[in-house]
């Protein structure tokens, strides 16, 4: 697909439970894929499957991260998920603070993949 950004994107993921929305949350944080991941819910979702409407109840993720990187995390996210179809959608960030931005390059563009977490922040 081609497309054309800013350089930033933050990817949204439904998942059907706190405890998954953490393992796709770690997943793409360990290997610095994103810079941070909020968990949001649960919220409700409405949607049309296999030919009926249906709802469920979800967490959702908000990723956020490089368009270099958007490749690589949409693999993880459909390896760590259970949905058969995932919603994974990328928004391009057309603005934000820079030194956030800046933050959100340098975390992905990292080589220290630690993935050691600082309860402290």
């Amino acid at each position: 697909m081609d497309r054309e950004t800013t350089g930033w994107l933050q990817v949204q993921v439904a998942a059907g439970s706190r405890e998954e929305a953490d393992g796709v949350a770690s997943a793409v944080l360990g290997p610095r894929l994103a810079a941070c991941v909020q968990v949001v819910g649960p919220v409700e979702s409405r949607f049309w499957w296999e030919g009926r409407l249906d709802t469920a109840t979800e967490w959702l993720c908000l990723i956020k991260t490089t368009d270099e990187r958007l490749d690589a995390v949409v693999a993880t996210i459909r390896d760590a998920h259970s949905y058969d179809t995932p919603e994974i959608i990328a928004v391009p960030v057309v603005g934000g603070d820079e030194a956030y931005l800046r933050w959100v390059t340098d975390v992905t563009d990292a080589t220290d993949v630690t993935g050691v977490i600082d309860e402290k922040r």
